[in-house]
């Protein structure tokens, strides 16, 4: 599947000029005339994508579209093209997360240069997300006693000390561990740490703690 370029801008004959080239160059385009347009549709496709996108134009603008698809969760590179650039809106952008920003007219090299950089970046995420989402799953497919545990081992604490905090033996607390290490496939309490640091679970309470 090719990587696709989401470009949005007022400018109709720019669109198709840039549609045009982008195309010749392998790559899928999707064009939009408005931000309020590209918010009406799904962007979550199943291989790279990034969004060319004009700072001025009318109604939601660049930048306030970029707002909008942070809140939303949303990790697609931006790159903003613009011909009026200033030093406000170009340090607003970037401080926000923008990838690049380009002045028109923009030059074949350096038009394609950015948005390979943008297409490495998001697979990237796109790995890292599914990452993510697979160690999610395996921690999920634990029993809460075995989340109790996977949390507190994370934290450092020795199976004695566990087991005071559980009301449970050091043999069972012991037994957990195995069992929790062989449905999240790791071999070490350092496989677990990182698990745990990936997953953002050590800086939560960790289950069954009292207020």
């Amino acid at each position: 599947m090719s990587a696709l370029v989401h470009i949005v801008d007022d400018d109709e004959p720019f669109r198709i000029s840039i549609g045009r080239l982008l195309r010749a160059c392998g790559y899928a385009i999707e064009t939009y005339a408005s931000a309020e347009q590209l918010l009406q549709r799904p962007l979550d496709g199943a291989g790279p994508s990034c969004i060319l996108l004009d700072i001025r134009i009318p109604g939601l603008s660049g930048p306030e579209l970029q707002d909008r698809l942070s809140a939303r969760g949303s990790h697609l590179p931006i790159i903003f093209l613009t011909g009026h650039a200033d030093i406000r809106t170009t340090v607003q952008v970037m401080k926000a997360g923008a990838d690049d920003l380009l002045t028109k007219p923009v030059t074949r090299d350096e038009l394609i240069g950015a948005i390979e950089r943008a297409m490495a970046r998001s697979e990237a995420l796109r790995e890292k997300d599914g990452q993510i989402s697979t160690l999610r799953k395996l921690v999920d497919s634990l029993t809460p006693r075995e989340r109790q545990v996977f949390e507190r081992v994370a934290r450092g604490k020795m199976n004695k000390e566990i087991g005071r905090e559980l009301g449970a033996t050091e043999r069972t607390i012991k037994a957990h561990r195995s069992h929790l290490m062989e449905k999240l496939e790791i071999a070490s309490v350092a496989e677990l740490v990182v698990i745990a640091e990936r997953l953002g679970i050590l800086l939560e309470r960790p289950a069954g703690t009292r207020e």
